[in-house]
Parts: structure tokens; sequence; C-alpha cells
């Protein structure tokens, strides 16, 4: 049976998923665009992986920069996703917002919830995708009220502090 790619996005918009802008900084230049294509893949090493479409203008600088920033943002930082998602110039989206240079030399967002300093270890092509498998190098967290998600094509705001069921 053939998955045609409108049913599969209608089906992807039902799994809620952080919101993160991705940051690299190096040799190639400093780029960033935001993502929801991420997730933990181990904790030893602690390891993460980002996808990131092999069409995107970053794409170049992150493979041969080698290294990223996972920021996972707050809410009320709706802005800035969609500064990093569009075509917006790189120096106007990293002029709105504070950063600072993590251990590996890439922009860490002051204020995400947390940032995840990673050089890429690994890189699989999987249909117009590369995965990134990212062994994580620093952490630095910034805890605030309210996480945000991104479900059924919108942004949600998730408090920090859920009930238990």
């Amino acid at each position: 049976m053939s998955i045609d790619s409108t049913t599969f996005r209608d089906a992807m918009a039902c799994v809620g998923a952080a919101v993160n802008i991705i940051t690299t900084d190096g040799p190639a230049g400093r780029a960033g665009f935001t993502a929801s294509a991420v997730c933990s893949v181990t904790d030893s090493p602690p390891t993460l992986l980002v996808c990131l479409n092999r069409s995107a203008s970053v794409w170049p600088v992150f493979s041969n920069n080698q290294a990223l920033c996972v920021n996972t943002l707050a809410a009320g930082q709706e802005g800035l996703s969609n500064l990093f998602g569009g075509k917006t110039p790189m120096e106007e989206r990293f002029a709105a917002a504070g950063w600072q240079q993590g251990e590996t030399g890439c922009p860490r967002l002051t204020g995400a919830l947390a940032s995840f300093d990673c050089h890429i270890s690994q890189v699989v092509s999987v249909g117009t995708h590369d995965i990134l498998f990212c062994q994580i190098v620093d952490i630095a967290r910034h805890p605030t009220p309210e996480g945000l998600v991104w479900f059924d094509r919108r942004y949600h705001a998730l408090p920090a502090n859920l009930p238990t069921v």
C-alpha cells in the first residue's frame, strides 16, 4: 500500500512535538532553522537526532560545520520560531534574540527551556532528509513555567507541571 504525502502529513499533525531552533556556527558560517523533528536516541553516550532537508538553504552550512545546538523553545517564543522557519535573512533571525556561545561555538539561545550543544557524529540519508546523530557535549537549562509544542498545525503552550493522572 502506498501512502501519499498529504495523508502522511495530515496524520503527523496528530503527533505533538517540542519546537526547537537548531543553530550552528563555524568555518562555513552561522545559520539556524526551526525544527520539530528532534528526539533523543540514547543517554549513553547522550545523543539526539535532528532531521534536516537536504534542499534547505542551511544544509551546506550544517554539513560543513559538523556541530549544532538544539534550543528547545518556551511559550512566548513563537515569533522567533516563525523567523527561523521562514525565509528571513540569517542576520535578522539572530538579531531578534539574545545568544551565548556554546561549548562547540554554536549559538545557544538565552531563555530557551534547554540547549543541547552537540557534535554531529553520524549522518544517515533517508528520502529527502539527512538524519543528523548529534553527540551532546554540554547542556544548559533555563526552566520556565511553560514549554512550546507544535500540534494540529499550530503552537500550544504546555505547562511545566501538568497534573498526573
